[in-house]
């Protein structure tokens, strides 16, 4: 080791943070805008945002301000501002691209979005990736990861070649096969090492180990994120499994149909025909499974606009889609806005965007439901809520600010100002 490897990093040996958090003690005042704060509450007008940092230190009607001598004010009268939007079904690192991944994550933070689901790849890459956004190296949404976990039958797919490069598919702590003889106390403390968040339960996979995987995923305080069918676990089993986040919303017509894949690969052969039954079943064959979510507080990721991208039914996926979120929404089960895909790189806004739209305007969500999705219950998916998702004082300084209503059109999210990343502005302009 030389002297140089022994001595303290002095602050210009360290990599450049032109995105950084905004520093305790900057204050910034966000005055007279018309304020949507991610409940789903009414457009309050003439509202005022004060951040100090990375935090949101006041929100309070602009009649009531303070002083404000020291502070920065940015008059955002005519604007609106709501929480920053978070994608809760992403895959940047499937295949790893470290070029592709920051120019996706670049245009993720301009376009609005402020934080992610990892939803599992080459988690050796993400945490570079996350360390480097939240330091603000790059530009970038905040970063939660999944490992994932499946059954020795799934680990023949060429996508976990992809993302354990140097390694064995289903050895990787980031990607590990687990059948009866596997130590999971073990095997959950190794995915926690890769600085995942959650466990994804992904495929092949019995009810009875669904189970023992959630409860031990808890037990080390870590959250467990699912498909909504793995099979031979269904539906309701892997609810009842007591997973936190249930993702691709069309897989539970599973749960009527009668029909049980011993694989989860074998499952989209099948599709078509448990459309087709859960298309001509009572409206009502699935409301017990949304009671149960609704009781246990299982949050729905319906990543709704990839269906008809991958399903050879398009439009029989897209009634099936409608009636299942229409109910889930009446059941009072939370849903969040995931993607599970990424627009071309010459688009200019990444794909969250085309999840809102299609959520109003084929699924039938009225806006204020579709930006409570993207905000506050995308935060309780990440288990997040007390920090972010919503416009209020002690929380993170995570903000959207656009020139017109998104109540009355979802694609006002569009004209997008800037987006505040813990306090650090990201104007559009600089996009």
């Amino acid at each position: 080791m030389t002297d140089r490897d022994a001595r303290p990093v002095a602050d210009n040996d360290a990599a450049p943070t032109p995105f950084a958090p905004a520093e305790p003690g900057h204050v910034t005042i966000y005055r007279d805008a018309s304020l949507i704060d991610g409940t789903g509450a009414p457009v309050r007008r003439g509202m005022t945002v004060v951040t100090d940092g990375p935090l949101i230190r006041a929100v309070v009607p602009d009649a009531d301000l303070g002083p404000s001598a020291g502070a920065e004010v940015v008059d955002l009268a005519g604007a609106y501002v709501l929480p920053g939007l978070i994608d809760t079904h992403q895959h940047l690192s499937t295949p790893p691209n470290r070029e592709q991944a920051e120019a996706a994550m670049r245009r993720q933070v301009y376009g609005g979005v402020t934080a992610i689901r990892e939803m599992a790849g080459d988690l050796r890459q993400m945490a570079d990736l996350e360390r480097a956004a939240l330091l603000g190296e790059i530009p970038g949404p905040d970063i939660h990861s999944a490992a994932l976990m499946a059954g020795p039958s799934f680990f023949d797919d060429p996508r976990t070649w992809q993302v354990t490069q140097g390694a064995t598919p289903g050895t990787a702590p980031w990607m590990q096969a687990i059948d009866d003889e596997t130590d999971l106390p073990l095997a959950v403390a190794r995915a926690k090492g890769t600085g995942a968040v959650a466990i994804k339960v992904y495929a092949d996979l019995e009810p009875e180990m669904v189970a023992r995987i959630a409860a031990e995923a808890h037990r080390q305080d870590l959250l467990v994120w699912s498909h909504a069918t793995v099979f031979p676990a269904m539906p309701g089993e892997v609810v009842a499994a007591g997973v936190d986040v249930v993702s691709h919303a069309h897989m539970l017509a599973y749960h009527f149909a009668g029909i049980r894949p011993s694989t989860y690969r074998g499952q989209r052969e099948h599709l078509p025909k448990v459309y087709e039954r859960f298309l001509d079943a009572p409206v009502d064959a699935v409301d017990a499974l949304f009671d149960d979510m609704r009781r246990r507080g299982t949050i729905l990721d319906a990543t709704a606009s990839v269906v008809p991208r991958i399903s050879g039914a398009a439009e029989m996926a897209q009634g099936v889609l409608r009636r299942l979120i229409d109910r889930a929404r009446h059941a009072g089960v939370p849903i969040c806005t995931g993607t599970d895909y990424e627009t071309p790189p010459d688009d200019a806004y990444p794909s969250l965007h085309d999840e809102l739209h299609y959520l109003v305007h084929a699924m039938g969500m009225p806006p204020h439901e579709v930006i409570r999705a993207a905000t506050l219950a995308g935060a309780a998916s990440l288990g997040r809520a007390a920090t972010m998702g919503s416009v209020e004082a002690g929380k993170l300084a995570n903000l959207l600010i656009v020139a017109a209503d998104p109540y009355e059109d979802i694609d006002h999210l569009r004209r997008i100002i800037t987006t505040v990343k813990r306090g650090r502005r990201h104007d559009r302009t600089g996009a």
